[in-house]
């Protein structure tokens, strides 16, 4: 039997599903013979502490690519392919290429990667296609990518994985359908976030179909941003399965659901159409020009953009604000600088450092004598003076710089899933993503829903920043 259940945001979709596997396990079902399959591996690393047995037993519960490289490895010696290889493959053939999502800790499939023609490459494979097919779709900007380069890195891409003994995240999944009777039989098979599933990732899912007396999907199609990669939302919504909707939001305001659904309304292709209720809160949706107009001193915040561009020029306010805040790379202080000031006041006292911490001090000082008697702002003199009035700034406020920053700041795809008390969104969308609304019914639609996801992030508060250049905003 096939069940889907739709998830509006907040409405406890991975709970449910979760809940519904320990059900499993409560009337026997051994637990090799269910399969928990998360769109990321920090999800399955969660999906694990919340079952009552040993992670060691839940063999299954992991990413889709995770198992079929598990079933495999012992019949492959090549190493899985990070983001670092494919930037030295682009140095390779002279193509400038970067993966802001440089150790791929999520261990997503979709990297984002900042290359044209490595985004119609990675589309391609997702989509079961081949290169040309994938560049006459048009998703691309047709004045700067020409098909005989990209022809030209997608046969030398398979030579170099050869040559290194790589494979990608797609290799693996290929390979576990090639060889598909070693996919082992389940009871219950449980697939999350299943809107993100990529046409390669629903041929294993047929495979796994099969095999299982039952299986879950979950998932919500209005939450479907990863179309740009590949997924196919339209297989999602059209899978034949016993449906339910989920119709209370625990995390959702009223006002905050209101303003989310003038994203949906306008999405004019395939959409399915269900109503859930928010929580017994108001909350505030209001519009404001900049940061200014807004107390970010107390409370917990969460400051999202569209594009990687804009997210930097935000960051960089916040650290002329001396606004202490982290993001997915991290807190935006150096920690190796606070560490070494915290050990040359250790120092100060005649309290005994090992040699790594004091040759630190040194590296920091730009000196092989320390003179004790300046303070660290003064004598720490290898170290720019930005950071150094940043930091002083920090302390002086008594900002707890060991603790989790109030202020967390990311892309809306790079938060998909979490949520936070209040959240300003950053209307500006840039001009790659302008084009290719422009061009094409279905990107308009997606992104759509890239914005119900940005707005449906907010637990309290939702504060619309006005983009920079109005024509160039989403309008909400």
């Amino acid at each position: 039997m096939i069940y889907k259940l739709y998830g509006p945001p907040g409405t406890g979709k991975t709970y449910r599903l979760i809940n519904r596997a320990k059900a499993y396990v409560r009337i026997g079902t051994p637990l090799d013979k269910i399969g928990y399959f998360a769109f990321t591996k920090k999800a399955a690393a969660v999906a694990i502490t919340r079952m009552p047995a040993s992670p060691k037993k839940l063999i299954y519960f992991q990413t889709l690519h995770s198992f079929a490289f598990n079933l495999l490895k012992n019949e492959s010696d090549k190493e899985v392919m990070q983001p670092y290889h494919y930037e030295k493959f682009g140095k390779k053939l002279n193509i400038k290429v970067k993966y802001y999502d440089r150790y791929n800790k999520e261990e997503s499939s979709y990297l984002t990667c900042d290359n044209e023609y490595f985004q119609i490459l990675h589309r391609a494979i997702n989509r079961c296609v081949d290169v040309e097919e994938e560049f006459n779709r048009g998703e691309h900007n047709t004045d700067e990518i020409y098909l005989d380069t990209l022809q030209h890195i997608a046969d030398n891409y398979v030579e170099y994985k050869k040559k290194k003994k790589l494979m990608d995240f797609n290799d693996m999944i290929q390979l576990l359908l090639d060889k598909k009777d070693k996919i082992p039989k389940f009871k219950a098979v449980f697939i999350d976030e299943a809107q993100d599933l990529s046409p390669l990732q629903w041929k294993l899912y047929d495979q796994l179909k099969e095999k299982s007396e039952d299986i879950y999907l979950a998932g919500d199609d209005d939450q479907a941003i990863f179309a740009w990669a590949g997924a196919d939302v339209k297989r999602f919504i059209e899978e034949p399965a016993k449906e339910k909707v989920l119709k209370y939001s625990k995390r959702i305001p009223k006002s905050v659901q209101e303003q989310s659904e003038t994203c949906i309304e306008n999405i004019q292709g395939i959409r399915k159409i269900k109503k859930y209720y928010s929580r017994d809160y108001g909350g505030i949706c209001e519009e404001v020009a900049n940061l200014d107009q807004i107390d970010l001193s107390k409370g917990e915040w969460l400051i999202l953009t569209r594009t990687v561009s804009r997210l930097l020029k935000i960051e960089k306010d916040l650290r002329r604000k001396n606004l202490y805040f982290e993001s997915n790379r991290g807190k935006s202080i150096s920690v190796s600088l606070k560490k070494a000031i915290k050990n040359y006041e250790l120092l100060q006292q005649n309290v005994p450092l090992e040699d790594k911490y004091i040759k630190e001090i040194k590296e920091y000082a730009g000196t092989e004598e320390l003179d004790l008697n300046k303070n660290w702002y003064d004598a720490f003199q290898n170290v720019v003076q930005e950071d150094k009035d940043y930091l002083l700034a920090l302390l002086e406020a008594k900002e707890d710089l060991d603790a989790k920053a109030r202020i967390w700041t990311s892309t809306i795809h790079a938060f998909k899933g979490g949520e936070k008390q209040n959240v300003i969104l950053c209307l500006d969308m840039g001009k790659k993503i302008l084009k290719a609304i422009k061009r094409s019914q279905d990107k308009e639609d997606e992104e759509h829903r890239v914005w119900y996801v940005g707005i449906t992030r907010a637990k309290n508060n939702l504060y619309k920043l006005k983009a920079k250049i109005e024509t160039k905003g989403y309008k909400l």
